[in-house]
């Protein structure tokens, strides 16, 4: 059935309703819909890939910076990933009607806490498409529905991946508003989302910081921030600095268009000088913009301002400090870190422990790289977003972080007096 021609309230009442069946759909129904996604994601590659052509050929010739554009490419292989994903997900543990705690009070009351879908999970997103599967995903496997904005620049690519959605969880019994995608791109209906007080129960933005200011300005229902990933490695002084380089490079080139790539690298004055050297060869390709005492072990790179330390660049692109002590470390990252993950390379156990007790992230990370902060590294099959606030969810947030819960009491005519 078509969306195209309801007017973005009436889109969110059937997502509301679809919600309302959802949560009451047994896991066995809720899997077979996602395998059915997936089997569906691959036999339609070709008509996708086309989609995503057409976006992705509109984005260059806009002259959309490389970066922007590897986010919205899709090729066989991220299908491949996409539907593997679904593929994860319906193999986890439904989270639906977990018991988490229950106890019995003197007057024989029985008291249980168990989970329970939040309802409509609004996503609004730029550009990256395979969030469209990895939302509707996480969402129906969790008892939600997906009640996705995507981008202008994403739109064919969105439109062409819900629909396969909507058709395969319709095959498997269940509803095709399980998924429900706006296809009005405008600002309008961006700011009209974020309103939809009644309807959407949970908001998670995932895009720049022009999307997150406009949330934090606009919205009238509840978010979760999905911010910025200005993710630091620091080079402790006792650092096993082959493992270091091996794990900056990793951090800042495996995909460096991402949240959880990094974007800053914090050294130990003790072992500056060898490792900057070191890793200057190994970043070859990358930017580096330093401060004063980097700049004289590498005279080549840039001065680093105060902006680029906190800056997310999301591209070949690494602002370095050198400091004294672990301390001016810490402060460093706590300065200028933006909530997301942080890592340390260290041999020292005691500045390990120091490091994940007083850096402020949502994920610490030791001797590894913070591209593994991810739903799918974490075993959640795949992410709808990494919170870098505090309610109600932080970092990854995979099936339990969708949903709330609810407390079910049991008596036999107990009366209060």
């Amino acid at each position: 059935m078509a969306t195209t021609q309801l007017s973005l309230p009436d889109l969110g009442r059937r997502a509301k309703a679809a919600s309302r069946a959802l949560a009451l759909v047994p896991t066995a129904a809720k899997d077979s819909g996602l395998q059915e996604g997936a089997d569906l994601l691959q036999s339609r590659v070709g008509e996708i890939l086309e989609a995503n052509g057409a976006d992705v050929s509109r984005a260059q010739e806009a002259g959309t910076v490389p970066a922007v554009v590897d986010r919205l490419r899709l090729d066989e292989s991220r299908l491949e990933g996409m539907a593997a994903g679904l593929r994860d997900i319906a193999g986890l543990r439904d989270p639906v009607g977990e018991v988490l705690e229950g106890w019995t009070r003197p007057n024989g009351i029985h008291i249980d806490r168990v989970r329970v879908p939040l309802g409509v999970v609004g996503i609004i997103y730029e550009n990256r498409p395979n969030v469209t599967s990895d939302a509707a995903g996480l969402c129906v496997k969790s008892g939600n529905a997906a009640f996705l904005r995507g981008s202008s620049a994403a739109i064919d690519s969105n439109r062409a991946i819900a629909a396969v959605l909507r058709e395969g969880f319709a095959k498997a019994g269940l509803p095709e508003d399980s998924v429900v995608l706006v296809e009005d791109t405008s600002r309008q209906s961006a700011t009209e989302f974020m309103r939809l007080r009644g309807i959407i129960d949970c908001l998670i933005p995932r895009g720049g910081p022009s999307l997150i200011s406009a949330v934090l300005e606009h919205a009238t229902v509840p978010y979760v921030i999905d911010g910025d990933g200005n993710c630091h490695v620091y080079v402790d002084a006792s650092a096993d600095l082959e493992m270091a380089v091996a794990l900056v490079h990793n951090a800042k080139t495996s995909r460096p268009s991402v949240c959880n790539a990094a974007e800053s690298l914090v050294v130990h004055e003790a072992v500056a000088e060898r490792f900057l050297a070191m890793a200057a060869t190994a970043l070859e390709g990358v930017e580096l913009v330093g401060d004063e005492a980097a700049q004289r072990i590498l005279p080549s790179i840039g001065q680093a301002s105060e902006e680029d330390f906190g800056r997310e660049f999301l591209d070949l692109k690494m602002s370095v400090a050198v400091v004294r002590s672990l301390d001016d470390a810490i402060t460093h990252v706590n300065r200028f870190g933006s909530g997301h993950s942080e890592a340390i390379v260290t041999t020292d156990l005691v500045a390990a422990r120091r490091f994940v007790r007083e850096v402020d992230a949502a994920a610490v990370l030791v001797n590894a790289s913070t591209r593994f902060v991810d739903g799918g590294e974490f075993g959640f099959g795949a992410e709808i977003g990494i919170s870098t606030q505090k309610l109600h969810a932080r970092g990854p947030m995979g099936l339990r972080e969708l949903t709330t819960t609810k407390y079910l009491i049991h008596g036999n005519g107990q009366i209060r007096v």
